[in-house]
């Protein structure tokens, strides 16, 4: 399979192209996909960086971001979100406000505001926003704190990025030949809980049926609009929802919400009643108020969890059993087995909510 991608300045601007192959000949796509030992990805958020983990032996085997509080064309300030598909990786530089881990200005925070892939050697080859720059222009963004890569939304067939565009109130699908936004929920600017309006979105998924499941942190619901805008189905949990940081919808039909300021990762029916949850502050060690922001269904039934203040990404089984943790417990470092408030971790190649995803077959020609 041929996949051809723009390569961006730092200001969006067209600059060339770079056709990349994946087949038999490129071994690094090839382990990724290894069943017998899955990778996990992990947005280590105050650590500036994304880090690709052997579940194994607890090693980082790539990475993405020099640590620096500058971004950069190698670095990314405050990560809160990545994404692997195919041999890229698609990262939210969020940036990290005064006083935050992970940032020297105690003033003015430390911004990125860019969305971008980038490839195995981590070169970016396609950029939305301008790097320390926030705004709501053209090619402008604030605060985008999540991204997901679509190889078709409706009316609008072609590869495009999904971004939540935090402070700007917003979510917007961007074409990623043209760089032109083609979509958007939220009125720019404005926060509340009417018609076209979103306060705080946190997460934003595409579904199956084309509708977009939005996670809005600070109205404490999770949405599933129509691409023509229309609200259909809203997840409160029974009105208990408080910060909904994220939302995926499940092969059972079912809803996965981060419940942040609960501090639980919930599992709902249609009819927005819990058939499952998970406490991630009842265990040794543990921060009292530790804020999950991402809980994942993997395809064997278990939940990965970036717990942020505990400092760890969890693997939890339906019976809420920790079977794998990154991450020490309540213990922020960047050193060997340690993270800085992870705020995102998925399993590569399995994550229910990237929709939808290349088909990278290695034994088809490429095309």
């Amino acid at each position: 399979m041929r996949i051809t991608l723009l390569r961006a300045s730092r200001l969006g601007v067209v600059a060339g192209a770079i056709v990349l192959t994946v087949g038999p000949a490129c071994p690094w796509a090839k382990a990724q996909s290894e069943a017998d030992n899955p990778h996990i990805l992990i947005a280590d958020q105050y650590n500036n960086r994304v880090v690709e983990v052997d579940r194994a032996t607890h090693k980082v085997v790539w990475s993405f971001g020099t640590g620096s509080d500058i971004p950069g064309p190698h670095s990314v300030v405050g990560t809160n979100d990545a994404e692997r598909f195919g041999p890229f990786t698609l990262i939210s530089g969020t940036g990290t406000p005064p006083g935050a881990p992970g940032c020297s200005d105690t003033v003015n925070g430390c911004p990125d505001n860019r969305v971008f892939i980038v490839d195995r050697h981590g070169d970016i080859l396609w950029q939305y926003g301008q790097a320390g720059v926030g705004g709501s222009g053209a090619n402008q963004l604030n605060t985008p704190v999540q991204s997901a890569f679509l190889s078709g939304f409706p009316g609008h067939p072609g590869f495009h990025v999904i971004i939540t565009d935090q402070v700007n109130e917003r979510i917007i699908v961007v074409n990623l030949f043209t760089s032109k936004i083609v979509w958007q929920y939220g009125t720019t600017g404005v926060s509340g809980n009417g018609p076209n309006q979103l306060n705080n979105p946190n997460s934003a998924e595409v579904l199956e049926n084309g509708h977009i499941l939005i996670a809005d942190e600070n109205n404490n619901r999770v949405i599933e609009v129509t691409a023509a805008g229309t609200i259909v189905k809203t997840f409160t949990i029974g009105g208990a929802l408080n910060g909904a940081a994220f939302a995926s919808r499940l092969p059972n039909g079912h809803t996965l919400i981060t419940d942040s300021n609960n501090n639980r990762i919930v599992e709902v029916d249609s009819t927005d009643h819990i058939v499952w949850q998970y406490v991630t502050n009842t265990g040794a060690n543990s921060n009292p108020n530790p804020l999950p922001t991402r809980g994942i269904r993997l395809a064997n039934g278990h939940t990965l969890i970036s717990d942020q203040n505990n400092n760890r990404v969890i693997e939890v089984t339906a019976g809420g059993h920790i079977v794998f943790q990154q991450g020490k417990t309540n213990v922020a470092g960047n050193g060997f087995n340690r993270l800085n408030g992870p705020y995102d971790a998925k399993q590569i190649g399995d994550f229910t909510g990237l929709t939808p995803p290349f088909d990278f077959d290695e034994d088809k020609d490429d095309h």
